[in-house]
């Protein structure tokens, strides 16, 4: 449903480091879909191939969220998408897991406001 109001209305974010966002869009699909790589034979470092994206990316949330990215941003992907783009360098999908709980603790859980100028 937010991706397709993004879409729709062609919304974009209030700033580039949200409490509910990870590279200015939703932080648990990450969070989930990278959970759902673990035992995978699948690196961190494929998430970002198009053909993967193109096969997979209805099956797997960090893949649909790498894919929504692509299709609003422009320009090359580590540029508007820094934070997902160095998480393709980490070597196992339990540590990319690990980290983006660590991130959401802090990030999201350790934040007292959530909303902003309603």
């Amino acid at each position: 449903l937010c991706q397709q109001l993004q879409r729709i209305y062609k919304l974009e974010p209030a700033g580039s480091h949200g409490v509910w966002g990870l590279d200015d869009f939703q932080f648990l699909p990450f969070y989930f879909g990278s959970a759902q790589f673990i035992g995978s034979e699948t690196t961190p470092a494929a998430s970002l191939d198009k053909g993967l994206i193109d096969r997979e990316g209805d099956e797997y949330l960090y893949l649909q969220g790498i894919r929504f990215i692509s299709e609003m941003k422009r320009g090359p992907f580590f540029e508007h998408s820094r934070q997902l783009y160095d998480i393709s360098g980490v070597p196992r999908w339990e540590k990319v897991n690990q980290g983006l709980g660590k991130m959401y603790k802090a990030e999201v859980l350790g934040k007292f406001p959530v909303v902003q100028h309603l």
